[in-house]
């Protein structure tokens, strides 16, 4: 188990709001191997992770600081065993709770039990519109499972989002993607765009699509939201590559998101941790009420006191808080620049370098960087 990292109590110098979304990371195992997975790079040397019990006092500190939602999430929440009781617990605690899950390694009794659990929203992935292209970007057999398992949840009644990262793999699929989702009869469809950290930024030239794509795709979404207005909700977010200004990440860095890590790492968002001279404080000997309020983590790039030009003098500076302060980092090494995203960056050449770089190759035509797991000895791991 990681150590403590226990913090000073030191005022907060900012007026801060609640934590209203908890994100519990359960683990970073999980079963697929997407080019785009969101787990750090080094996940494989992450190992530690809380146990129920830590888990469920981090639920209850996090209701006593108001979060009504709680987010269980991975890698493969479904690999941890006590999945169900989390559950069952926090709903006990009043949290309105959502499972986000690729459901690989679920069978239909283990999900019944997940169900019975009391979960109130669940959000399964797929990877493209057939099995062939899904297989392929999953890395693993696991399309006509993955449809199973949405009948199951569509049958219990719950509310479900039907979620597909979208990249240069499948984006000329936008057409088939959003015909097999109303197909499926889900609530919700969320084409969210691929956030390029971690291994997603390692392949970003095989995942970012062109402008041309983009164009298209939007035209496609824009024709299909107006058709199944009343009837299915369509999510869908162009990545900010082009969008010539930056996000507000997070809605702002320790403003409402608070996520906590395997290993009880506590974040503001899950990319934040490898931002290098900040110290992030462990929920293992420190609460969540002290680490939201008084660590200089979570003050660290709340209010515009850290803003270099031009965000300081910025008249949006209060919309977009900057931009993304691990885009920043990443792309720029300093985390207290402005978002390579907005044009009026000194960096916005990066971006501007990067769309050329993605050139119309074909998503199977480039090498792609995979997280490596054993994906069968995971699945059965699940599935006992």
């Amino acid at each position: 188990m990681a150590g403590s990292n226990k913090i000073d109590i030191q005022p907060s110098p900012i007026e801060t709001g609640q934590p209203l979304w908890l994100m519990a990371e359960l683990t970073y195992r999980c079963p697929l191997q997407c080019s785009y997975c969101s787990n750090p790079v080094n996940y494989a040397q992450l190992k530690d992770e809380l146990t129920t019990e830590q888990w469920l006092k981090v639920f209850e500190q996090g209701r006593e600081l108001g979060a009504v939602q709680l987010g269980f999430s991975g890698g493969e929440p479904a690999v941890r065993k006590d999945l169900e009781e989390l559950i069952q617990e926090a709903r006990k605690m009043g949290y309105y709770t959502n499972l986000i899950t690729s459901t690989v390694g679920v069978n239909e009794t283990r999900l019944k039990q997940i169900i019975d659990a009391g979960i109130d929203h669940i959000q399964v992935s797929f990877q493209a519109a057939d099995a062939t292209l899904n297989n392929y970007i999953a890395g693993t057999d696991c399309f006509e499972h993955k449809k199973k398992t949405v009948e199951i949840i569509k049958e219990a009644g719950l509310s479900m989002v039907f979620n597909i990262v979208i990249h240069k793999g499948n984006i000329n699929q936008i057409e088939e993607i959003i015909q097999f989702a109303e197909s499926l009869d889900v609530d919700y469809v969320e084409l969210a765009t691929a956030q390029y950290y971690g291994f997603a930024l390692v392949n970003r030239s095989q995942l970012l699509p062109s402008r041309e794509q983009l164009d298209r795709a939007e035209k496609i979404v824009k024709a299909h939201q107006e058709r199944l207005e009343g009837k299915m909700k369509i999510f869908y977010i162009i990545p900010d590559y082009y969008e010539n200004k930056p996000k507000p990440c997070m809605h702002g860095w320790g403003k409402i998101f608070l996520t906590v890590a395997p290993d009880g790492t506590a974040l503001p968002c899950h990319s934040a941790r490898d931002l290098p001279g900040i110290e992030f404080p462990n929920v293992v000997g420190n609460d969540l009420n002290s680490i939201w309020y008084q660590s200089e983590a979570f003050n660290h790039f709340r209010g515009d006191s850290w803003m270099k030009e031009p965000c300081r003098s910025c008249p949006e500076k209060g919309n977009d808080y900057g931009g993304c302060r691990c885009q920043a980092f990443l792309l720029t090494g300093d985390a207290e620049q402005a978002d390579p995203a907005c044009e009026l960056s000194p960096h916005h050449h990066i971006i501007q370098q990067a769309k050329t770089d993605s050139g119309p190759a074909g998503f199977e035509d480039g090498v792609i960087f995979r997280n490596s797991v054993n994906s069968k000895k995971l699945i059965k791991t699940i599935e006992s």
